[in-house]
């Protein structure tokens, strides 16, 4: 036999598609977790059009119809998310051991999965740029939509990120309890956060009759929040996952890749959301 051929019979010479034997495994082989994310996001996009489609006297579909596709989709794309991140890392932990993972190839896909992210918002907030400065924005009706609600979510995001950082310094010092501790006060304030963003959304819509079929600003205001939303429920589950790890004795002084590669993305979810205070906040109604 050849070395090819041990290579082959191995297992590690070739690559195939994924297949029902390989369900669900992590990094390294074939997963169809990434495939019931991208279902899971893309089947967003879908439900926003629909509940577009719901609104007005001449609604082509139910408002239950978006609002089920909607709830649905999200929980498909947080379902594909915890089984992607619980079997690459979480699962293979024990599998494989502790030294398997390189710490730099993990912080450099997470700095390249951060730049796809900028692009993604850039793009929404270059599309809002165009129509704020069009003839289209003297005939929008702009509510006014900054008040304490939105100061006192601000002032949550920016606090969860204080309590990340100082739980990370502890859990590089060694100090697992205060990891811990800090780390559940993060994963505390960012659920709040997202409880304020839904109870915004329900006085608007309700109380107001602000929605995202209420002309050119309500379709920018709740397409980004809306997407900036989402990523802070994402980072949430990052987060409980790392909770989970750290209570199960998964972290180190000298291992916490996951907890870096976490924080980097809880810290830019917050600085998009100071950006949208400012511009989608607080500028809307500048002259």
């Amino acid at each position: 036999m050849s070395v090819s051929d041990e290579h082959a019979d191995d297992g590690h010479g070739e690559h195939h598609l994924p297949a029902t034997e390989d369900w669900p495994h992590g990094f390294g082989e074939a997963s169809w977790w990434p495939f019931v994310t991208a279902i899971g996001g893309s089947g967003i996009y879908v439900s926003a059009a629909l509940l577009v489609l719901s609104m007005g006297e001449n609604a082509l579909v139910s408002q239950t119809v978006g609002a089920g596709a909607m709830a649905g989709s999200v929980g498909l794309f947080l379902v594909g998310i915890y089984g992607w991140l619980y079997h690459a890392f979480v699962s293979d932990f024990w599998e494989r051991g502790t030294d398997y993972h390189s710490d730099k190839t993990l912080k450099f896909a997470m700095l390249l999965f951060l730049g796809s992210e900028i692009a993604t918002f850039g793009a929404g907030f270059v599309y809002y740029f165009i129509v704020r400065g069009g003839e289209v924005w003297t005939q929008a009706a702009v509510p006014e939509v900054f008040g304490s609600l939105v100061i006192v979510n601000t002032l949550l995001l920016i606090a969860s990120s204080v309590t990340l950082h100082y739980s990370h310094i502890a859990l590089r010092s060694g100090n697992r309890s205060r990891f811990l501790k800090l780390m559940g006060a993060t994963l505390l304030l960012g659920i709040v956060f997202i409880g304020g963003q839904v109870y915004e959304y329900y006085e608007f819509i309700v109380h107001k009759g602000f929605s995202i079929g209420g002309g050119i600003y309500g379709s920018a205001f709740y397409g980004l929040t809306g997407l900036h939303g989402l990523h802070v429920t994402m980072g949430a589950v990052l987060l409980g996952i790392v909770f989970i790890r750290g209570y199960y004795g998964q972290y180190s002084a000298e291992r916490h890749t996951s907890v870096s590669t976490a924080s980097m993305y809880w810290h830019f979810v917050d600085i998009v959301w100071i950006f949208l205070v400012v511009v989608l906040y607080m500028g809307a109604n500048l002259v």
